[in-house]
């Protein structure tokens, strides 16, 4: 059974309604403890209402539910020091769902989007908690059940709330973790900025060097290509949030 599930958005090609519903599902199977990292959430009154109700009932269950969100910049940020902007009114969002809440400060971004369920089940992807994420952008929403995977995140996100500010975490040692997709076995490795920036730099560089090349130009008589043949498993990818 598939242990990892990916969901890709297009503008146009799905309504917030639909991305909501997967979201709510995902959140509606919590029983112990839903945490959210995550760098702009903000939603229209409509989709606010059916997250709401969503987090209520678990809340109500018993489910303890917290969020970290970057922290406010000033509009504009200071720029000259180095401060990077971050989008308004993420703050008051949060705060008006009436749950835990710690403000991620730094210069920098706290750019994290995933949503850590009972400890072993993870909402991560490229996709912002806004309708313009779920509705206008060319997005992808990954769900994982793996309990080694989720203890990272964990990892993250604990440290996230108690030190409130995303300048010294990530820095966790993480390996590859066996994961089925598509009836297929295949490995996943998370790692976690700024921690581990230096060694995500280095990692992507060498896949960059170790990238396969056609040996002919895709021009050249059809007689004439020889191209490396690829492996009839899964192809490595490389994704950044």
């Amino acid at each position: 059974m598939d242990n990892l599930s990916v969901f890709f958005l297009a503008q146009g090609e799905q309504s917030g309604d639909e991305v909501m519903a997967r979201l709510t599902t995902f959140i509606r199977a919590a029983r112990q403890s839903l945490d959210f990292a995550v760098y702009d959430m903000r939603f229209s009154d409509p989709l606010k209402a059916s997250l709401s109700s969503a987090l209520r009932e678990r809340a109500e269950a018993g489910v303890k539910i917290r969020f970290c969100y970057d922290g406010d910049k000033p509009p504009p940020p200071n720029a000259a020091a180095g401060q990077d902007p971050a989008p308004s009114g993420t703050g008051a969002f949060i705060q008006s769902l009436g749950y835990p809440w710690h403000r991620i400060a730094g210069m920098k971004l706290m750019h994290s989007k995933f949503i850590l369920r009972d400890g072993q089940s993870v909402w991560t992807g490229s996709t912002n908690l806004t309708d313009d994420g779920f509705v206008s952008m060319e997005n992808n929403v990954v769900e994982m059940d793996s309990l080694p995977l989720a203890n990272y995140y964990a990892e993250d996100f604990e440290q996230l709330w108690e030190k409130e500010n995303f300048e010294n975490t990530g820095e966790i040692h993480t390996q590859p973790e066996p994961v089925t997709f598509a009836g297929q076995s295949a490995e996943v490795r998370v790692m976690f900025s700024p921690g581990c920036g230096l060694e995500i730099d280095s990692e992507v560089a060498r896949r960059v060097r170790s990238a396969q090349r056609p040996s002919a130009s895709p021009t050249a008589p059809k007689s004439e290509r020889r191209y490396k043949q690829r492996p009839s498993r899964l192809a490595r990818s490389w994704s950044f949030y």
